[in-house]
């Protein structure tokens, strides 16, 4: 019995066009980080020459030891890793208990609370800054790690997001475990949450990367030299009247690379959270 021949494969050169695509974009995404890293390695006069170098003349790392020397830069990113951890912990505590109330345990007014919760997306942060700060202040948490992460807990967002996880798990698996005689907690932690962890690993990125990033919130509360974080500290390295722009470029590789390590980390998860969470059994 002859074999009849595999047909080509008619797709390949769009397959290698559309590669060819990525790389370039890819290589055109990353030339920031690469021109941000470069420059922080060169004197001031040379990040500003035209037409410049595309690789240091000579390479230096007085800016790094400047940095860390002159500024409390250590405390900066001990601030922001702590602020940055801590806050995105919380939320998805309290995100992950929300969302499968919503999801799994019905009670009167759960879509319409839902919809009110889900509203304050809407509502940007800038409009609540100044009556958050008062509540802030009367709470004497200004200047303190508390001011800046409990008002960031509470957000919808990570209710939003986890809430889809919640609602693609069948609900044989609560009722089965209902009637086993597991209690509501057991079935939260040992059978539903292990399930959404995709979402959990999403949503600890975005949270993150958010909070890290976060600059007026952490300009606003963090008044003193040794509260500011990372992105604050960083900021005020560009308000000399003769600005160092290789030193401005060192400060921002600093923050930038925990940024990094953590997408590096939990790349699997936020893709595999991605994917999920567009699918509904």
């Amino acid at each position: 019995m002859m074999t009849q021949p595999k047909k080509a494969n008619k797709l390949q050169p769009f397959d290698l066009v559309s590669n060819i695509l990525v790389t370039f974009f890819a290589v055109i995404s990353l030339f920031p980080l690469y021109w941000l890293f470069t420059s922080s390695l060169k004197n001031s006069s040379d990040v500003v020459k035209m037409p410049p170098d595309w690789w240091p003349a000579s390479i230096t790392f007085a800016n790094y030891a400047d940095i860390f020397r002159n500024q409390p830069a250590l405390r900066w990113t001990f601030n922001s890793i702590f602020v940055a951890a801590a806050t995105t912990i919380l939320v998805i505590a309290v995100g992950s208990m929300a969302a499968y109330a919503f999801s799994k345990i019905h009670f009167k007014g759960r879509q319409t609370i839902f919809i009110v919760f889900i509203s304050s997306l809407m509502i940007p942060k800038e409009i609540m800054i100044v009556p958050l700060f008062r509540i802030v202040q009367d709470f004497g948490m200004v200047n303190s790690f508390h001011g800046m992460i409990w008002p960031n807990v509470a957000g919808a967002f990570g209710v939003f997001l986890l809430k889809g996880f919640f609602d693609s798990t069948p609900d044989a698996l609560r009722e089965a475990a209902k009637i086993d005689g597991a209690g509501e907690w057991r079935v939260f932690l040992q059978i539903m949450l292990p399930i959404v962890k995709p979402g959990i690993g999403a949503l600890f990125i975005l949270n993150f990367v958010q909070i890290w990033n976060d600059y007026l919130w952490q300009l606003v509360i963090g008044q003193e030299k040794t509260m500011k974080t990372l992105m604050v500290g960083t900021a005020t390295l560009m308000q000399d009247l003769n600005p160092n722009f290789a030193y401005k470029m060192a400060g921002a590789t600093v923050a930038a690379v925990p940024m990094l390590i953590i997408f590096i980390l939990f790349q699997r998860y936020f893709t595999s959270g991605a994917t999920a969470g567009a699918i509904k059994e």
